[in-house]
């Protein structure tokens, strides 16, 4: 029964091998399997992909970064250092992309005749023609690192309020999970007026970046931090602390707190030291806080401002079509002459009346002033 079995197959093998419809069948079904499996491989699958949030952290520091990137490296934290500032001298740490590298500082001050600050930004903006190229590195890299430490220059207005700190920053947020930490000198914040500059420059770097902020109070083991969260969270206990100053800042300052009160409720604050080490863990926690916000509110609102983007530029590729049928209708096949506008446009005609009365007037303005010529001679000549 078996062989039977076996025959009867192998006989039916034979004869759907010597068919020719069935070969073609078969051939058609094998190309329609590999058209299908050409059209899956074209498109971009979530798998294929390196998920957003398996990407790491890009951490922009505004201020003193050593603090962080010393800490990353003597622990194991896998982190990836970019330096920006393209005047320091000596870094503390071993930075993975460093600007000197690309743009030589002095060079740019001989040779666009710049001061130290105009030198500065001008090494960012020649470094900021490089992003997609950074972006591209740290992307390589992305399956091994956790977070990626960015070092802004000193001069923090430079970074946060010019074109190339804005094309680096929006470049980071678009492609990662990117989180802005401000470092506060402690010591120094423990004048009110002092701390009340600190908030409002904290403050126009949240707006302006539009990205979640961690103010990191840097110096704890010199200065505690608490005099700081009881002036941001008691209103009361700030203005005491005005009480003993009296010149128009402090006055300032006193109208401004309750202005300060909604950003201060949202904002994380966290103590830390580079000498102890102390708060580090409390600061990267509260990053990992700021990455889960951005995820929930920076990246939806990425999403709307990229929808709308392709929509707009879907309207207008579907209004030129529609202005290029309709001029095809127009032409009928024929040649059409593009039209630029500009012989559509009507100009004022000289009659060739006004051209000899422009003429005459000419002529007599001339003989007028030969005879006041003449009249002044005639007048020496008489004195």
């Amino acid at each position: 029964m078996d062989v039977d079995s076996d025959s009867n197959s192998s006989w039916q093998m034979q004869m759907d091998s010597e068919d020719p419809t069935a070969d073609e069948s078969n051939s058609k079904g094998k190309a329609k399997d590999d058209l299908s499996e050409s059209i899956e491989n074209l498109k971009l699958s979530d798998s294929s992909s390196v998920s957003f949030k398996s990407k790491p952290v890009v951490l922009i520091v505004v201020g003193m970064a050593g603090i962080l990137v010393c800490h990353t490296q003597s622990s194991n934290i896998r982190g990836y250092v970019l330096n920006l500032d393209p005047a320091v001298m000596t870094l503390p740490f071993a930075a993975n992309i460093d600007i000197r590298d690309t743009v030589r500082y002095k060079e740019v001050l001989k040779e666009y005749n710049l001061g130290p600050n105009g030198g500065i930004l001008t090494s960012l903006n020649l470094f900021a023609t490089k992003t997609d190229e950074v972006i591209s590195a740290i992307e390589r890299w992305a399956d091994q690192l956790d977070y990626v430490l960015v070092d802004t220059p000193g001069q923090i207005e430079i970074f946060t309020w010019s074109a190339s700190g804005a094309i680096i920053t929006e470049a980071f947020a678009s492609t990662f999970p990117t989180i802005i930490a401000y470092v506060v000198d402690t010591p120094r914040a423990a004048n009110p007026v002092t701390f009340m500059s600190n908030m409002l420059y904290a403050c126009s770097i949240l707006y302006k970046t539009r990205l979640p902020l961690v103010l990191t109070f840097n110096k704890v083991d010199v200065a505690r931090h608490e005099f700081a969260l009881e002036w941001m969270q008691d209103f009361e206990a700030f203005q005491a602390a005005l009480d003993t100053y009296s010149s128009y800042t402090s006055t300032l300052s006193r109208s401004l707190s309750l202005a300060l009160d909604e950003f201060y409720k949202n904002t994380c604050s966290v103590g830390v030291s580079a000498v102890s080490g102390v708060g580090m863990d409390a600061f990267f926690g509260a990053v990992e806080a700021s990455a889960k916000e951005y995820m929930e509110n920076y990246k939806a609102d990425l999403d709307k401002r990229r929808a709308e983007k392709e929509r707009l530029e879907a309207d207008c590729r579907r209004e030129n079509m529609e202005r290029l049928q309709r001029d095809m209708e127009s032409s009928q096949g024929q040649t059409a002459v593009l039209s630029t506008g500009l012989e559509d446009k009507e100009y004022p005609k000289m009659d060739e009346n006004n051209e000899e009365e422009e003429e005459d007037a000419m002529e007599d303005l001339r003989f007028s002033e030969e005879e006041t010529e003449e009249d002044e001679e005639v007048a020496h000549f008489g004195f």
